[in-house]
């Protein structure tokens, strides 16, 4: 049951699968799965890619108890309010989902992060897509049809999110962006009013909200970008997209960094997570986009041993990069100066480079006391937090690079 009424017009057949054959084209060709790394035009490239036809290979999809099975159509869901999950955790900040998907003519289908952060939606009776924000971002879309099926694609480039759909029938298609936009600081901190989006943490999902039901047939992960120069990789100091205000998102420290190698570079940051987390982000991202440089900013919020960094060293290494370990900018509590300690242990142990963002943040330029002015002043209940480098810090770490790690710009 894959919600398609079959025509008998020879015209429209031959016309579908000329459209079929330029979908698979463009995807990459259908692939077992879970694979990933084939290159596509404008330097994309797939980090996953599977074709839904059979239960029992598909051991990365997390599937809800009850409302789905497969078949040859692809995977039928019938079930509503559950969702299916990828279980692949991809931070890229340049990537984007693609899913071949076919609705029942009264379905209501979210594609969303498994943290909700981002959410998005196609209402076949309203005829409508639309993002999650506040207020909701809408569109009417006429040329939804039941008897068709569709491209869905979820886009993230940046604070930029766009939402797509494409008529495999007619090659019609439509789309919504938002944009993020962060706040800076936390309340007596803020600088403006932010408009929220979702970065899209952490692992695809869908799901059926209203109606009989969805029949996903292929999946695939996509990098925007692949033969980097550099992939910079961290917690929420690589992530400013989602706290910077649009207008100062240029001035943030990645991309000053972004704008002044003379080569593809690519964030992969995410707020809140360890280096246990970054390893795993690495595992699914470096493989397959390919990098010559890799750097991390890791330890804000624990996980630091020696052990840990060890392993993300070698990891590095084994994948033909050469790894880069920043020290981690100064903060409220002084909590960077033995978590730096450990990083310059590492980076002793293995002959390795790394930017001193501790100097460039600190009162003093010797890396001990936060300077307050170079952070956004974020005010909370339990405390007056400064950890997040504004314009004035995010130049002066960029600043730090130049003299710190200098090759990376040749």
């Amino acid at each position: 049951m894959c919600y398609i009424k079959k025509g008998n017009n020879s015209m429209k057949k031959c016309r579908r699968l000329f459209l079929y054959c330029l979908f698979f084209l463009f995807a990459a060709g259908p692939a077992q799965a879970g694979s990933g790394g084939k290159t596509g035009a404008g330097g994309t490239v797939v980090l996953y890619d599977n074709v839904f036809n059979e239960k029992g290979k598909n051991p990365e999809i997390i599937l809800p108890a009850s409302g789905i099975h497969f078949a040859k159509g692809g995977l039928q869901l019938t079930g509503r309010g559950q969702l299916v999950r990828l279980n692949k955790y991809y931070s890229l900040a340049a990537r984007l989902v693609r899913y071949h998907v076919c609705f029942s003519a009264d379905a209501r289908a979210v594609f969303q992060s498994d943290q909700g952060d981002f959410k998005a939606y196609v209402d076949m009776v309203h005829k409508s897509i639309s993002i999650q924000t506040k207020p909701e971002t809408r569109k009417q879309v006429s040329f939804l049809n039941p008897g068709h099926d569709y491209l869905v694609e979820v886009h993230r480039d940046y604070q930029a999110a766009m939402f797509k759909l494409i008529d495999l029938h007619t090659g019609a298609s439509d789309s919504i962006t938002v944009t993020m936009d962060g706040t800076g600081g936390e309340r007596a901190g803020a600088v403006g009013p932010g408009f929220s989006v979702g970065l899209q943490h952490d692992y695809y999902s869908f799901g059926l909200l209203e109606g009989a039901g969805i029949c996903v047939k292929q999946m695939t992960v996509l990098s925007k970008a692949c033969n980097l120069l550099l992939l910079i990789y961290g917690d929420s100091i690589t992530e400013p997209e989602g706290y910077f205000p649009t207008a100062d998102f240029p001035a943030s420290w990645t991309q000053l960094v972004r704008q002044q190698i003379r080569g593809k570079v690519v964030t992969s940051g995410r707020g809140g997570c360890t280096i246990k987390e970054v390893l795993e982000r690495i595992k699914n991202e470096l493989p397959f986009v390919k990098a010559k440089y890799v750097m991390i900013t890791i330890g804000t919020n624990g996980g630091n041993t020696e052990q840990n960094l060890s392993t993300l060293v070698e990891y590095i290494r084994s994948q033909g990069a050469i790894p880069i370990l920043n020290n981690i900018p100064a903060n409220e509590s002084g909590s960077q100066v033995p978590v730096n300690a450990v990083i310059e242990k590492v980076r002793q142990k293995y002959k390795i480079k790394g930017a001193r963002f501790d100097k460039a943040t600190s009162l003093h330029f010797d890396g001990a006391v936060v300077d307050k002015i170079t952070m956004w002043h974020e005010d909370y209940d339990f405390g007056q937090i400064y950890h997040h480098p504004n314009v004035k810090g995010s130049r002066l770490m960029y600043l730090q690079t130049l003299t710190d790690i200098p090759e990376i710009y040749e």
